[in-house]
């Protein structure tokens, strides 16, 4: 009796172990570390690291949201990595490699030379840069066709000005930016050919107080209109073009509702939607490496009004008849008719 109880308590330890060895192997599963639905489930980790923090610059802000959007509706872990000066921003990259991250997004021109040092190191590592452009065999890079944006917002301005003078507050004066300057002169030459056009560089993308100054200059000097393309600076074009009764226009995000006013257009890029469909890609398995442009027709750049509705009544200054101009002009672009030079591509 003694030696069938012996064997019986032997046997429901035995089952107990075997039991404890199966709760272990499921907690160990990714998928249940990572707060998937089953055990088996792998749920994606991807990082946005970017070159500064996010702020008041509408381009970063979009960007987290349009990341944060992918995260609600593919299942997918992010998260962002804000740098708060230029030395810190490779290390950044280096802390998304060293925490595993299945795929790494960064921006902007101000991420190249740290990516192009991180990626060669680290080549079963996927990345994206977004904005810029960066050669790499396990980099994707996409872009934007600003340009075609800048031309309607020149025509825009060739077409409203009263004075035949219009002007440019532009960040800094560096390759990208001539985009915007060279889509904006044709655009606005095309409906307007003797527009003149001031053009003057804040120095960088967040100085508010030296926007409002060139602002201000180029009105003394007879400009009625003035695009903001200087980022954070654009504050103070806004807060000059109110102060002064101009018009101007911003980049980026619709913001005529911040003084309708006076803030009568807006240069639109879509960096929510760009990084929503880099995590929708590599959640389905279609992510390659290679280069990607948004432009007019992918919906990635526009102008308020023309390509994008606005909760924002439409300014008379602009006006609904310059409004189907700008349609029509769109359209043609979209459909090669109109080719748009690209300052990057010039010798």
């Amino acid at each position: 009796m003694k030696k069938t109880w012996s064997i019986l308590l032997t046997l429901i330890l035995s089952v107990g172990l075997l039991a404890g060895c199966g709760s272990n192997d499921k907690s160990t599963d990714k998928g249940a570390e990572a707060g998937g639905a089953e055990g088996s489930k792998d749920k994606k980790r991807i990082a946005l690291v970017l070159p500064e923090k996010i702020g008041v610059n509408p381009f970063f802000a979009l960007m987290d949201e349009g990341l944060k959007k992918a995260a609600a509706d593919f299942d997918v872990e992010v998260k962002t990595i804000e740098s708060t000066d230029p030395a810190s921003i490779e290390q950044n990259l280096r802390t998304a490699v060293a925490e595993k991250y299945d795929l790494i997004i960064t921006t902007t021109f101000q991420m190249e030379d740290a990516l192009k040092k991180v990626a060669p190191e680290n080549p079963d590592v996927p990345f994206a840069i977004i904005d810029t452009v960066v050669d790499l065999p396990n980099v994707r890079s996409v872009g934007f066709r600003e340009h075609e944006a800048a031309y309607l917002l020149g025509a825009a301005a060739g077409l409203a000005t009263k004075t035949n003078k219009v002007g440019n507050v532009v960040a800094d004066d560096i390759p990208i930016m001539h985009k915007y300057i060279k889509g904006f002169e044709e655009g606005a030459k095309s409906v307007n050919p003797n527009v003149e056009i001031f053009v003057n560089f804040v120095g960088g993308f967040d100085d508010p107080a030296k926007a409002k100054e060139l602002a201000l200059l180029q009105n003394s000097k007879g400009a009625d209109f003035v695009a903001g393309m200087s980022a954070v600076g654009d504050l103070g074009v806004f807060e000059a073009a109110k102060e002064k009764g101009f018009y101007t226009s911003g980049q980026d995000t619709d913001n005529t509702g911040t003084d309708p006013e006076h803030v009568v257009l807006a240069q639109l890029k879509g960096t929510d939607a760009v990084a929503y469909e880099t995590v929708k890609d590599f959640v389905e398995d279609k992510f390659s490496f290679d280069v990607r442009e948004y432009g007019l027709k992918e919906g990635g750049v526009g102008l308020t009004y023309v390509t994008h509705e606005s909760k924002t009544p439409l300014n008379p200054f602009i006006g609904q008849d310059i409004v189907d101009q700008l349609k029509v002009i769109s359209d043609d672009i979209i459909a090669g008719k109109i080719k748009v030079t690209n300052a990057l591509e010039q010798n």
